[in-house]
């Protein structure tokens, strides 16, 4: 009987098409008090009955204890790991938690906690592809703010979203919270105080996440608001910034497609009437409505890993 020896310092793993990613994980020696924990041999399969799969198992040559690739998946020891993607895909396809449950047969907790892992797995594969792309930078880029609530109309939440134009992918999504404008204004400030508006703190961050994958010499569009000039000249000092005029939305209650010959932010809006459509807190009128801030987030992080690698 032949064995085949491996050092685990050089061994990882990557699987970006499923919904368990496994990033920059490295196997060793399940027991702490082995010093010499890096070797292994082979030894045999085991079935996991959950999803149906046999992994591979391996032994320490200095303890004799015994360990597998399963320990290397974000997933290990996680229950009903098999309804992970069908969470992720109905979550992103305007499906509310309590419907998905109701499909799934499982309770509404299971839904929130999975959703919640989800998210943060989504974050962690977006930055992974972000750096990916400094390899070969975007030449066109288009950005826009998209505006939502938190309970209330009187709590406004305003989303950031950055495009490249020639691929239409999302490069980044960062909700942060804005104070009631117009005539709710007044009634906000009376019924919850002064909202202090963070509006330029996520522009700050959405840019400093795109700042190393966005050529130096870029095109970059956007509308006419007063908040953006100062952000591309700081960032992107060497880029053709050009300022378009929003134009009105060609139906009623779609401000995002634009009633105009040529829209030459397309993709952008494009893609916020995506969002619009897919995200069910995003809805215009819908039962759904967002909680808090840091649970968006989560959704837009998992929303933008779902539309780059599906429906894009």
């Amino acid at each position: 009987m032949s064995f085949y020896f491996f050092n685990f310092n050089s061994l990882y793993f990557y699987n970006f098409n499923n919904s368990c990613n496994k990033f920059h994980m490295k196997l060793t020696c399940s027991e702490i008090s082995c010093q010499n924990n890096k070797f292994f041999q082979k030894d045999g399969f085991y079935f996991r009955k959950s999803d149906s799969k046999y992994i591979q198992r391996y032994r320490c040559k200095v303890c004799g204890r015994r360990t597998s690739t399963a320990r290397l998946s974000p997933c290990y020891r996680q229950k009903k790991r098999t309804i992970n993607h069908l969470i992720e895909s109905m979550y992103c396809s305007k499906v509310s938690m309590r419907r998905i449950a109701l499909n799934l047969n499982v309770d509404k907790k299971t839904v929130a906690r999975k959703v919640e892992f989800l998210g943060l797995q989504a974050r962690k594969f977006n930055l992974k592809y972000l750096q990916k792309l400094r390899n070969n930078p975007v030449e066109h880029l288009q950005f826009d703010d998209l505006i939502t609530k938190e309970r209330t109309k009187m709590l406004p939440v305003t989303i950031s979203v950055a495009v490249d134009a020639d691929t239409r992918r999302i490069l980044s999504l960062v909700a942060t919270q804005i104070p009631a404008f117009g005539l709710l204004a007044k009634k906000s400030r009376a019924k919850y105080g002064y909202r202090k508006s963070e509006h330029k703190l996520g522009l700050k961050q959405m840019f400093q996440t795109i700042e190393n994958v966005i050529a130096k010499d870029a095109l970059i569009r956007s509308d006419e608001h007063k908040f953006y000039p100062e952000f591309v000249q700081a960032f992107f000092p060497n880029a053709t910034y050009i300022r378009h005029k929003g134009g009105r939305g060609c139906i009623a209650g779609q401000g995002e497609l634009k009633k105009l010959r040529r829209d030459p932010l397309f993709a952008l809006n494009h893609t916020c009437a995506m969002l619009r459509d897919n995200i069910s807190r995003l809805v215009r009128k819908s039962w759904c409505v967002t909680q808090s801030i840091e649970k968006l987030q989560l959704h837009l992080d998992l929303y933008m890993k779902f539309h780059n690698t599906k429906l894009i």
